[in-house]
């Protein structure tokens, strides 16, 4: 138990700091969903998940059920999710999730940061030894009793939880393949759904100095600032 939240609480660098870009990945994610699973929440979960995500960034619910509808017309673009998998400056390695309806221009922007940055962008798959890749959720604490709660995850594929005393959260991780039954088991419980998602949880993190260090932040947030990028995870402690 543990090194989940460690790195969650070790992240360094900002995640949709910007109200705007946070509205824009989630649009992102909507079209995606919808693509892959239907427009009706009650049929689809990973939309279903995704709309309690918007909840809790507080996106105006007019903003999600446009998103939906646009979802469903010939006005959407058609966005593929590509992975791309590098390393940073100091030997970090670096996973960036993309969502884009224009490869070419999405993996020249990618190998432009990381070349002018001193590392290199790599090829699929190369880091997946290095990267564990959980659901993760967030809901509140209440009064919930933790060891009791652990045990009654297990059985659905949790396989961490842990207490977020800033947030007031319990955060749940499991394996990828759970998602779909942790989501069920905790709506049907009751429980609400604060947060829903993947995270690529590093298996060893690297130490580096503080000047170090600040050569990857710049890369990460020029990776963050490109607007086909989703996700970004690295192992830097």
């Amino acid at each position: 138990m543990g090194r989940a939240f460690e790195y969650r609480k070790a992240r360094k660098f900002k995640r949709w700091g910007m109200m705007a870009k946070t509205f824009t990945k989630i649009g992102k994610d909507i079209a995606l969903a919808v693509k892959s699973g239907g427009p009706d929440p009650s049929s689809n979960g990973r939309l279903r998940a995704i709309i309690q995500n918007a909840r809790a960034a507080n996106m105006p619910k007019e903003n999600v059920e446009r998103a939906i509808k646009r979802a469903t017309s010939k006005e959407q673009e058609d966005f593929k999710e590509i992975t791309y998998e590098g390393y940073g400056p100091h030997g970090i390695a670096i996973v960036v999730e993309t969502a884009t309806d224009n490869i070419n221009r999405t993996v020249a922007n990618l190998r432009s940061y990381f070349t002018k940055s001193g590392g290199a962008l790599g090829t699929s798959g190369m880091l997946d030894f290095m990267f564990d890749r959980k659901s993760v959720f967030r809901i509140p604490a209440g009064d919930i009793d933790l060891d009791e709660f652990e045990l009654e995850m297990i059985d659905f594929g949790a396989d961490e939880i842990s207490l977020d005393e800033e947030a007031g959260q319990l955060v749940i991780y499991g394996e990828f393949t759970a998602f779909g039954a942790i989501q069920k088991h905790l709506e049907e419980k009751g429980y609400e759904l604060k947060q829903a998602e993947f995270e690529r949880i590093p298996n060893d993190m690297k130490e580096l100095s503080e000047e170090e260090a600040a050569d990857v932040e710049k890369l990460l947030e020029r990776i963050e600032e490109d607007e086909d990028v989703q996700n970004v995870f690295h192992n830097m402690r």
